[in-house]
């Protein structure tokens, strides 16, 4: 399954470059891409996205960016 989602306070390319790539790490996650001038996490699984892998990807973004969200 592929999704789009938004970040909100996604101020430094630096960061989203280091969210993707902890994200890319995650084993629920086949692939995701963060596009910084977008604003924007593509995020590709083998199955559901569930409510509780979005929240752990908000807290490991938030981890890199304390006040960056991702809206779902």
């Amino acid at each position: 399954m592929i999704k789009v989602y938004r970040f909100e306070e996604l101020d430094c390319a630096n960061c989203a470059a280091k969210m993707e790539d902890a994200i890319n790490k995650m084993p629920e996650v086949k692939h995701a891409s963060i596009n910084f001038m977008t604003q924007k996490l593509t995020l590709e699984t083998d199955g559901e996205i569930t409510t509780d892998l979005l929240k752990k990807i908000e807290k490991t973004c938030s981890k890199v960016e304390r006040d960056c969200r991702l809206i779902f």
